[in-house]
């Protein structure tokens, strides 16, 4: 049997905190503390959950895109920029694929040209859950075999 961490009395110990630290103690000394209630004999069972998740993704094909659009609206560069309160550079970068949109660049691009720059797509992953905390290494490594 083990003993008390407050008193040292051999016996049935009970978990709890007393003063901010969680001690095993006798049933005395439990009243100078508060009693955590602990579950006997845990059995771990992973819960498998697929969560998923939006991503907002430039399409790959911007460049060719901004400028086709922008030529078959009869635009020059410097007037596309002017148009979307961006710097010149920043739209010739666009252009020759040096710079990525970022989406609420994108967003401006899609309205001011008529074309779709923003794709979502949407990723699924497994994830494991387990109802408690004593959670071992030895358990996820079950769980991934």
């Amino acid at each position: 049997m083990a003993n008390c961490e407050l008193c040292g009395r051999s016996g049935n110990l009970i978990k709890a905190i007393v003063e901010g630290s969680l001690l095993n103690v006798c049933e005395n000394c439990a009243k100078f503390g508060k009693v955590i209630e602990v579950k006997q004999n845990l059995q771990l069972k992973p819960i498998k959950q697929k969560t998923t998740e939006l991503i907002n993704v430039i399409n790959p094909e911007y460049p060719k895109l901004i400028k086709s659009s922008r030529e078959k609206l009869n635009m020059k560069q410097e007037d596309l920029a002017k148009k979307i309160d961006e710097k010149l550079s920043v739209i010739h970068k666009l252009e020759t694929g040096h710079l990525q949109p970022t989406i609420l660049l994108a967003k401006k691009l899609e309205k001011t040209l008529n074309i779709k720059l923003i794709e979502v797509y949407q990723e699924t992953h497994d994830q494991l859950n387990f109802k408690d905390s004593g959670l071992t290494i030895g358990d996820l490594i079950k769980n991934n075999d």
